[in-house]
């Protein structure tokens, strides 16, 4: 038993050690097709402009996040929304066929998740923590967790090889703070690519034009304009910078670049996968400052 808890424990610390080819592989799971653009995307910007392979995968088709729209149609457009952001970051996106509003962390859907987190052959995995509002961001988080010892086990989901590499798992951020608050471990900036995530989330119409201000009671208050458009997600999604996160800035990249930052995006480290040092995440996140 003794030897055997050795061999789990060296599994789970065995990580990226260097693509062949330099490129890391990072995979973003969102519970909808724009949870990752709002979460991650211009972390996702800065991974794919220094050459880096970055997935978002949407564990349902978001079919049921409008007013007016909504089954087969709304998925159909919804999924082409995110074809066209992943273009705008230089990414891929792939949306899974599970109803919006309906997901439920079943043994099918883990698999599911096992063998594209496989086929991938990610080094890091970033998703929802499994506290939220909305019960598909809960149990996406809960999926993902699952999943993240079994990519290493054969015999699960044996018909896709398993990962010789546990990745590193993190959380996207979140406001919530019952049973545990969100905390930053690491902290990106990004504000030189603020725009091109404004483009992305730009490209999901149905959510930022029309469904939210809906359901959030500001429907009247959208510019008519597509630059003020952009602008005004800017400004009402991001009006300023949490004070731990900042804190996280200077860590990572030092007083002087984390004052001038306007912009970032924070995720926490999973304890289920691999457990990396502060050089292997300046290995996994080559964005960050002083290697």
């Amino acid at each position: 038993m003794k030897y055997l808890l050795s061999t789990i424990l060296l599994s789970c610390s065995f990580y990226f050690a260097g693509a062949q080819d330099g490129r890391l592989r990072i995979v973003m799971i969102g519970a909808h097709p724009d949870d990752c653009d709002i979460k991650s995307g211009g972390t996702a910007a800065l991974f794919a402009e220094m050459g880096h392979q970055v997935k978002f995968i949407s564990v349902t088709n978001g079919d049921a996040g409008h007013m007016e729209q909504g089954g087969g149609a709304l998925a159909k457009r919804r999924r082409a929304e995110a074809t066209e952001a992943a273009k705008r970051l230089g990414i891929t996106y792939e949306v899974m066929d599970n109803h919006d509003g309906e997901l439920m962390p079943t043994l099918d859907i883990r698999l599911d998740l096992i063998r594209k987190i496989r086929a991938w052959n990610a080094d890091v995995v970033i998703s929802h923590r499994p506290v939220d509002y909305h019960p598909d961001h809960r149990y996406t988080g809960i999926l993902v967790q699952d999943a993240a010892f079994m990519v290493m086990v054969p015999n699960i989901a044996a018909d896709m090889p398993p990962l010789k590499k546990n990745p590193v798992f993190l959380y996207f951020q979140d406001h919530f703070t019952k049973p545990s608050r969100f905390q930053p471990d690491v902290c990106v900036d990004i504000t030189q690519v603020m725009d091109k995530k404004m483009e992305a989330l730009d490209a999901h119409e149905s959510q930022f034009y029309e469904w939210l201000p809906w359901i959030m009671g500001y429907k009247g208050t959208i510019p008519a304009g597509k630059q003020e458009r952009k602008d005004w997600i800017r400004n009402s999604r991001w009006p300023s910078m949490d004070t731990a996160v900042r804190a996280g800035l200077e860590k990572w990249y030092g007083p002087q670049q984390a004052k001038a930052a306007r912009y970032a995006e924070a995720f926490e480290l999973c304890e289920y996968g691999s457990r990396p040092t502060e050089k292997e995440i300046r290995q996994l996140f080559p964005m960050l400052g002083g290697q």
